[in-house]
């Protein structure tokens, strides 16, 4: 595997054990551009501090300040920071630490370097990307304010009519704005300028060049000024002229001084070929590097840059097309088209991360701004539509969400397995739990949020002792007294989380035992003073529980639970919930055997 990004990033690797931190020092050398190293953590604290690395490496247990402290206060200073842990102990405390920090990279000890590499390498990329995107939106700034503060700006139709003049365009020809707009070019043109300059300028530019060249303009008094210019043609998608863009420099101060002329002029082409040097520098990034195009204010495309083309539209013609052909169909396209364009309508900019199709078939999430163009009249007459590309990242986020979905399952199972249960438990109550909120009404985002936190639903039963909780016969007062703790102890091990996951599943370890007429545990809650979470996954979780076996009895028939749950509605259950639990006993039946048919087929 090619680690070639890893060239320009920096790393903090802190490790006690000076045998493992020197053998892995020299093979890291070899691979980022500089590495530092503590032997504690707060040591690696103060390295950070000092050299701000782009990524940290830290052991867990470590004498003075632990690897987790360390990363806790880092954390504190930079949420953003990438941090990767590593321990021998394969524990789970350990693991539900390093989640509730915002840790995403957990490796186990001894370090194998490939996944270390691999690890190294992904928040490398993420890394080079986002830096990649603000360099972008710098360029994209200074290009705005050089053109602005040292150039004057206008633009003409094909028929040399002038659509649009700066104000320092305005200040040195003494015409306001509406005196020029629909004016041609030539209300500025002096009498005395040669007319084979003009006849070259026009056979230049018509036929798609650039033209550069000084010009002596006549201004509203009468007087005259003398400009540097560059004129441009803007080209539409079927390589056609849809209007010029002039860029002048005033020299008539350097024209005019012919005692230090020699001076003047130097400093004034340095000024100039500077200017003209950035502007190229930027129209080149503009058109080969940046995904943009200008569409009318319904979306048509009329002109795109060749990077928007090679990523979306390759070797179609996009006259004609919408910006919005290219969304994805999971895209709710008539909503979206609706929204941004009553922003555009409102002279407002729309910004925000879409899913898009290219015409090979590729997904692409792009970060989409579309920007309102108006004219003098504060009219919109176009729209400039600016695309980054963040597919890697959003695919690097789901793999997140898709790892700590794993990892929430396995706890789940590490608590169901201490009390001989099948990890099958969990993933049967994490589906039925999620068709029953979305049954309910709740939206897919959060329904799916349910499905990914119900499976700790049981986690407090690690605090259970062995005796109490696999006994097969049934538990004495006490020793059920002791059981019911599991809901708080599996609170107490997840609330207070920053992440939005663990919160919902501490809610569904704290409620999903107490009952609609408050004979539940731990605090005999009633009816709406549920949680919904934890009213949802209660069905979910006696349902499956009553259907298969258990330590202490056998499963029932499938008639035995339904004539339980309906006898245990408005006293165990929601009856809301619970009534469309049974309309919809089919959908929950056929994700049942599903289990069972892909256990018969291993």
């Amino acid at each position: 595997m090619d680690y070639i990004n890893l060239q320009n990033i920096t790393l903090l690797y802190v490790e006690d054990d000076i045998k493992v931190s020197t053998e892995l020092i020299e093979i890291l050398q070899l691979y980022v551009k500089k590495i530092y190293h503590g032997q504690n953590g707060k040591e690696g604290l103060e390295l950070y501090q000092k050299h701000l690395p782009d990524i940290i490496l830290a052991d867990i247990n470590m004498p003075i300040m632990d690897g987790l402290s360390m990363a806790k206060t880092i954390l504190e200073i930079d949420s953003s920071a990438q941090i990767i842990v590593s321990s021998a102990y394969n524990e789970v405390e350990y693991l539900h630490k390093a989640i509730k920090l915002g840790i995403h990279y957990y490796l186990s000890k001894p370090i194998h370097l490939n996944e270390l590499l691999t690890a190294l390498s992904s928040i490398a990329k993420n890394i080079i990307t986002e830096k990649e995107l603000i360099e972008s939106r710098n360029i994209l700034e200074q290009y705005k304010y050089i053109v602005d503060q040292n150039e004057i700006v206008s633009k003409a139709d094909i028929n040399g009519n002038i659509t649009y003049v700066n104000e320092k365009f305005c200040k040195l020809s003494g015409y306001t704005q509406s005196e020029l707009i629909g004016k041609n070019h030539n209300v500025v043109r002096h009498k005395d300028t040669d007319n084979e300059l003009f006849e070259d300028l026009w056979t230049t530019i018509l036929s798609k060049k650039e033209w550069r060249g000084t010009i002596v303009n006549r201004a509203k008094d009468g007087s005259f000024y003398i400009v540097d210019s560059l004129i441009i043609p803007i080209l539409d998608a079927n390589e056609n002229i849809t209007e010029f863009i002039s860029l002048r420099k005033d020299v008539t101060h350097r024209e005019l001084e012919k005692i230090d002329i020699q001076s003047d002029l130097s400093t004034s082409k340095t000024v100039i070929v500077k200017n003209k040097k950035l502007i190229n520098e930027y129209e080149h990034a503009l058109q080969n590097h940046t995904i943009f195009c200008h569409t009318d204010i319904n979306g048509l495309i009329s002109t795109a840059s060749k990077a928007f083309r090679k990523l979306l539209a390759t070797g179609l013609d996009i006259k004609g097309k919408s910006n919005f052909d290219f969304l994805d169909e999971s895209e709710d396209k008539v909503k979206l088209r609706k929204h941004i364009q009553k922003s555009i309508k409102h002279c407002i900019s729309w910004n925000g991360t879409l899913k898009y199709n290219s015409m090979s078939g590729k997904v692409l999430y792009l970060n989409s701004s579309f920007i309102p163009i108006v004219d003098i009249m504060g009219n919109v007459e176009e729209v400039l539509c600016f695309f980054t590309d963040t597919t890697d990242k959003v695919n690097l986020n789901y793999g997140i969400i898709n790892t700590q979905r794993e990892i929430i399952y396995k706890m789940g199972e590490i608590g169901e397995t201490r009390s001989k249960e099948t990890g099958a438990h969990v993933k049967r109550v994490a589906e039925y739990s999620k068709l029953l909120a979305l049954k309910y009404g709740l939206s897919e985002e959060e329904a799916e949020e349910i499905k990914m936190a119900s499976p700790m639903h049981d986690i407090g039963k690690v605090g259970i002792p062995d005796n109490i909780l696999n006994k097969p016969a049934k538990l004495t007062p006490q020793e059920f007294k002791i059981m019911q703790t599991h809901s708080q102890i599996g609170f107490d091990m997840l609330h207070g989380s920053h992440q939005p996951l663990l919160t919902t599943a501490s809610i569904i370890s704290l409620t999903h035992h107490e009952k609609w007429d408050g004979s539940g545990y731990p605090k005999g809650l009633v009816g709406e003073e549920i949680h919904l979470y934890g009213r949802i996954t209660a069905i979910a979780d006696v349902f499956d529980a009553l259907g298969h076996d258990r330590v202490y009895k056998k499963a029932w028939p499938l008639d035995n639970i339904l004539d339980f749950l309906k006898d245990a509605s408005a006293k165990h259950f929601d009856p809301t919930l619970l009534n469309l639990f049974f309309e919809n006993l089919d959908d929950f039946l056929k994700i049942e055997k599903s289990f069972e048919d892909a256990i018969e087929g291993v």
